[in-house]
This record gives structure tokens, C-alpha cells and sequence, in this order.
């Protein structure tokens, strides 16, 4: 499936569990995880320009030099295109909340604007700016389900199963930089296989310390975890369970406390604009 120009596609992604197994020289952690889309996402819009303006349009709530902005400057830079672009974002996900939202709009606007512009620059090369705007971004481009390692860019397939969740955002947004930099982060869990992973020897090492600075967080988790087991999504603040239907995770959502958000999406393991590259 290739998108039009009106609606290209920016899934969110949970983190099925998230190990942190080390701490490089350069500050960077190195890290274990398993990434999983949804089918729930923020859809982008795009208007290409002949003056070499890159500007993002309709949303003022969104910063001016934000995640997608910053994506199509990076490809341009790279390719020498001469063409701009005007990009309009339809936000569904919410930021600081683990979901991804942010640096999959990231990589939609390298997919978009590498087929809009026609600089059809290839999957690795895309790859390589990915991993230069953010840790995440480089899994939607690489467009499957993946077992991470490294800081995030170390992708190999895998096929998690295609489940339903509930998902829980609390009205906390997550400082990611805080959580990483905080002197009780556990930074040497040992390193896992996708067997220990299926055999439920896994967790969120961020998961303690999120807590501890943003306690909506593990109201979240806690009261979640009544319905069905709950996880936390990268460093936060979404916590999601599995159910066995969407008919459960509508149940529980009619439950959810006054002052939280959520919503019930299916677990994908293919990116939707995984065959247009």
C-alpha cells in the first residue's frame, strides 16, 4: 500500500519490555527491547513546495522546529534536494508518553518526502538519518516488529503476537532525560534472549524510577493492573495490558479513573507504509 499525499500514516509503538544493559562513553545507554506497532497513530499531511521551504502548518501547538521538521531538513541536507514542503500533522498521540509519537512522525516525513521529493535514497540510507534525529525513529523505518539492541538501532525481526491492549495515558508527561539520568536507574541488566522474553523473564528497568518521579504513572500502572497484568511503555507515562478482545479493553476503559485518557488498539507488526519504499 502507498499512501497519497492527504494522509500518510504514523503508528505508535509500545515497548513490550525494556532492559537497560549499559552505559557508553558518549553518555548513550545501550539497551534490550522488543518494539511492536499499534494500529492507532497521528496521520501527516503533505504540500510540496518549489521555494525550499520546510515549515509546519495548522498545528500551534506543536513546536515550529519539531521531530518531522527537523526529519525533512535532515533529508535534504543529505540529498541536496532543492524542494520544500509544508506538513500539516493530525496529532493523535499524546507526547511524553512512550508511544513513540514524535519519532514516528519523524520517520513518516522521511518516507513521504523521500517518495515526494524522488530522492529514493533506500531503506539503509534512511536508516542512517533516522538514528541521527532519535533512538525510536529508526524501528519505523525499518518498518517490523523488532528485537533492539544497542542504543535502539541494532533492528532485527521479529513477530510478537498481534494482540489486543488497553492502553492508559495519565495527564503526566515524562521528562525521558530525567528518567535516564537518575542515579537509581538500574544500567546493567544482563543481556536476554527472545526465549527468556516469551517466558516472562522481562520487565521495564525504567519502570521504578518513572514511578518515583511522576507517581500518576504508577497510579496508572496500579490500577490497570486490577483488569490484567500492566506494563509501562518506554520511560512512560502510557501503561498498556493485553486483553482478550477489544470488547475487554472497551470494558475497562469505561472504568478508568476521571482525569485519564486511553484507548484500545491492536497490536501490528508491520509498519503500514512498510511497502512504500
Amino acid at each position: 500500500m502507498l499512501a497519497g499525499t492527504d494522509g500518510w500514516p504514523a503508528p505508535a509503538k509500545i515497548n513490550l519490555f525494556l532492559h537497560v544493559t549499559g552505559r557508553r562513553d558518549d553518555g548513550y545507554h545501550t539497551l534490550q527491547t522488543l518494539f511492536q506497532f499499534l494500529d492507532v497513530g497521528d496521520t501527516l499531511h503533505f504540500r510540496v513546495r518549489d521555494d525550499g521551504v520546510i515549515r509546519r502548518t495548522a498545528n500551534p501547538d506543536l513546536p515550529d522546529e519539531d521531530l518531522a521538521v527537523r526529519a525533512a531538513r535532515a533529508l535534504r541536507e543529505h540529498t541536496g534536494c532543492g524542494l520544500g514542503v509544508d506538513i500539516a500533522i493530525d496529532k493523535v498521540l499524546p507526547a511524553g508518553a512512550g508511544l513513540g509519537g514524535g519519532s514516528s512522525d519523524a520517520a513518516t516525513t522521511l518516507i513521504a518526502l523521500d517518495r515526494l521529493w524522488g530522492t529514493a535514497i533506500g531503506r539503509e540510507e534512511m536508516l542512517r538519518i533516522a538514528a541521527r534525529l532519535g533512538a525510536d525513529v529508526p524501528v519505523f523505518v525499518f518498518g517490523h516488529a523488532a528485537w533492539a539492541e544497542g542504543i535502539g538501532e541494532c533492528l532485527t525481526v521479529a513477530a510478537p503476537r498481534e494482540a489486543w491492549y488497553c492502553v492508559i495515558c495519565p495527564p503526566v508527561h515524562v521528562d525521558t532525560g530525567a528518567v535516564f539520568a537518575d542515579r537509581q536507574l538500574t544500567r546493567n541488566s544482563p543481556m536476554i534472549t527472545i526465549r527468556d522474553f516469551l517466558a516472562g523473564r522481562a520487565g521495564n528497568d525504567l519502570e521504578v524510577v518513572t514511578r518515583r518521579l511522576f507517581p500518576a504513572v504508577g497510579e496508572a500502572l496500579d490500577w490497570l493492573s486490577r483488569y490484567a497484568p500492566a506494563r509501562m511503555t518506554g520511560s512512560g507515562s502510557a501503561v498498556f495490558a493485553e486483553v482478550p478482545d477489544a470488547d475487554r479493553a472497551r470494558h475497562i476503559l469505561e472504568r478508568m479513573p476521571s482525569g485519564f485518557k486511553g484507548f484500545v488498539a491492536r497490536g501490528v507488526n508491520r509498519h503500514p507504509l512498510s511497502n512504500s519504499r
